[in-house]
């Protein structure tokens, strides 16, 4: 199959729009720009990190679907890439029927998806994949019901949030009401359903980043990390597996990657106990764990990405060596944050910065990434850990 890419702005313009403009957004962005491909950012703010390297952009609440519908109807984009779950997915179907647009990877992964319970039901149910047990509650007494049939401790979602907002694990009874309160308020798109999973013990947690395009399917190394309350913090690549669990894990992602469909690059999660896989979640898109990629690898999960959503050939990916990121997390109110030490934070050789450009901090919020090689995993997370902590911030 022959990929004819044309020239921005003129009528030949190969344009992509991006739902989400984070920093994982801002990267697929930068890779597309390297092709020559018009690109369109939107989000719910101003200056988001993707729409200030994106050709134009706008703001937009993507839940709001007449709203969504008339911009893309108006830019008429080549591809439509959601970069997070919150997007009125029913919008999204219509046009990929009526054909107006391709949908990446596909408007039925982005309806899975979107919500816990879609993508737990068709991986446990349908496919037959070893995942935690679960229940899932709509009101406050289904969710104690939920608790007392999987029992304590539980790990409590929305069935739509990200980055870990709302997630809690339920230790004990005087937990169960904050956790409901938690999640209620952590939900992508208000209050609801949200799912409880029996508590998993696991040696180990993974990404295993998986790339579905026009020659097939490939994987990258797998990807060990840390998270705290369902929010990432570490990565490293790549985390050491038996052959076995590799193998069984790349036939997971498979399977699951595979009902899915579409092209592009797919973060899936997976707990490893005595090298047997359990499956987590799927994201139909590059993952935050992945920006160790950045470093690691020839071709990161974003140029991966960009390839596969082209229809442009995905070659072996060459790996670089032990690496890890380490994320700059900053807690505060500001509308005007600003970096220093930032020669210290690059002293050292090998280590990279990828600072975001969010416009504003209110919380906690992560605005930043160090990227490190070592001679081994251990060396390349203590160099990046080393860096990120050098990093101040200010909050003007």
């Amino acid at each position: 199959m022959s990929v004819s890419i044309g020239t921005p702005f003129k009528p030949s313009a190969k344009k992509v729009l991006l739902c989400g403009s984070g920093e994982l957004g801002k990267e697929v962005v930068i890779e597309l720009q390297r092709y020559g491909v018009e690109v369109i950012a939107l989000d719910a703010y101003e200056n988001a990190p993707a729409m200030q390297v994106a050709d134009r952009s706008h703001v937009v609440s993507m839940l709001d679907g007449p709203a969504l519908r008339t911009i893309i109807e108006k830019e008429q984009p080549d591809l439509v890439v959601p970069e997070v779950e919150a997007i009125a997915t029913d919008v999204l179907a219509e046009l990929e029927k009526s054909g107006t647009t391709t949908i990446i990877p596909t408007a039925r992964a982005t309806q899975l998806t979107m919500n816990r319970e879609g993508i737990r039901r068709v991986a446990a149910e349908e496919l037959g994949l070893r995942t935690s047990p679960y229940r899932f509650a709509e009101t406050k007494e289904q969710f104690d019901q939920a608790i007392e049939e999987i029992g304590m401790p539980c790990v409590v979602k929305p069935i739509m949030s990200s980055s870990g907002k709302g997630q809690s694990t339920v230790k004990s009874a005087v937990d169960i009401t904050k956790a409901w309160e938690y999640a209620q308020a952590g939900g992508r798109a208000g209050k609801g359903k949200v799912i409880v999973e029996g508590f998993v013990e696991f040696d180990y947690e993974i990404t295993q980043l998986t790339i579905r395009h026009a020659g097939g399917t490939s994987f990258c190394e797998p990807i060990g990390h840390i998270q705290v309350d369902g929010d990432y913090r570490e990565s490293w690549q790549p985390h050491p597996m038996a052959d076995s669990a590799i193998a069984e894990a790349r036939e997971y992602a498979r399977k699951i990657t595979d009902e899915l469909g579409g092209w592009g690059v797919f973060g899936v999660e997976l707990f490893i106990k005595d090298d047997q896989v359990i499956f987590s979640e799927v994201s139909p898109r590059p993952h935050d764990t992945g920006m160790v990629t950045m470093i690691s690898q020839d071709l990161s999960q974003f140029a991966l990405h960009a390839r596969a959503i082209l229809g442009l050939p995905i070659p072996a990916i060459r790996q670089y060596g032990p690496s890890a990121s380490s994320v700059i997390l900053v807690e505060g109110d500001s509308d005007n944050p600003s970096f220093s030490n930032l020669d210290a934070a690059l002293a050292e050789p090998d280590v990279q910065l990828r600072l975001f450009g969010k416009p504003a901090v209110k919380g906690l919020r992560r605005m930043g990434v160090a990227l490190a090689r070592g001679e081994d995993v251990e060396q390349a997370r203590a160099k990046a850990n080393a860096s990120s902590s050098a990093v101040q911030v200010t909050l003007g």
